[in-house]
């Protein structure tokens, strides 16, 4: 005999289980009065001049933007503020497709310098980096 349904659905796709609440944001479903209160309404996204998407293309531009960042961020020395409250020292490598790894080299810890590490995205708090100034001609 197969298990009854689970209240919150299931992931097999079974028609016969309820379906889980459809959420916007991380702890934000759109039945919640806060959900209702976003400027823009339950979307979460305020309007756009000539009708446009505003959510896929404002996404999209923010992404990009982060990812010009790292790619100049690439073996450059930076610091890294951990949510432990260290501030460390490393030049920076690479990042995975989702940020939750970050490559690092040369890591000056309080403990010593590693040549190459990981440091988990979710540790990480923000990082910095100075870029390099341009030539003068």
């Amino acid at each position: 005999m197969p298990p009854p349904p689970s209240p919150l659905g299931n992931s097999r796709g079974d028609p016969a289980a309820p379906a889980r609440p459809r959420r916007l944001l991380p702890g934000l479903f759109p039945d919640l009065p806060r959900a209702r209160a976003l400027p823009g309404g339950i979307s979460g996204c305020p309007p756009c001049p000539g009708g446009c998407p505003p959510c896929p293309r404002v996404r999209a531009e923010l992404r990009e933007r982060f990812l010009l960042a790292l790619a100049a961020a690439r073996g450059l020395p930076s610091a890294f503020s951990l949510r432990s409250g260290i501030r460390v020292d490393a030049q920076f490598g690479a990042a995975d497709r989702e940020f939750r790894t970050l490559q690092v080299d040369s890591l000056q810890t309080p403990l010593g310098v590693e040549a190459a590490a990981l440091l988990r995205g979710s540790d990480v708090l923000g990082f910095s980096f100075l870029l390099p100034e341009p030539p003068r001609e």
